[in-house]
């Protein structure tokens, strides 16, 4: 694992809020806005803008998210074009955390916390194995 940032570094996503995204289940929808779910996805890759700089593939690693908060605070309906702004907390050891903020349509929609740690490969996919009943 390599570590080019320091504390304060920034990432920045953005995205255009598409009907996939909306807040909608099995027994159909409940608003036409960003779904919490669709955010902690966009929220993840955002913060996993840095970890794709840290990791060493050649050395077996990936990164694997460990923890994410989601204060979602305001709505952005279908079209909303969204600003996911990830900042580098901290590194220690193999995890990485960030705090991110979401804006769109002049507002913070959202702000929270994402944590991921770098790992070997070969070890989480034997953790898999060791888990998932062999057929």
């Amino acid at each position: 694992m390599k570590n080019p940032f320091q504390p304060g570094d920034q990432k920045i996503f953005i995205t255009e809020v598409k009907s996939h995204q909306l807040a909608e289940f099995d027994s159909g929808m409940v608003h036409p806005v960003y779904s919490t779910f669709a955010l902690g996805k966009d929220v993840e890759w955002a913060c996993r803008l840095f970890v794709l700089e840290m990791r060493e593939p050649e050395q077996d690693e990936e990164g694997v998210g460990s923890f994410l908060s989601i204060q979602h605070e305001y709505p952005a309906p279908l079209g909303s074009i969204v600003t996911i702004t990830a900042t580098l907390k901290s590194v220690i050891g193999r995890e990485v955390v960030c705090s991110w903020i979401a804006e769109a349509n002049g507002h913070q929609i959202a702000s929270g916390e994402q944590i991921q740690k770098i790992i070997r490969k070969s070890a989480f996919d034997a953790l898999l194995h060791s888990i998932i009943p062999q057929k």
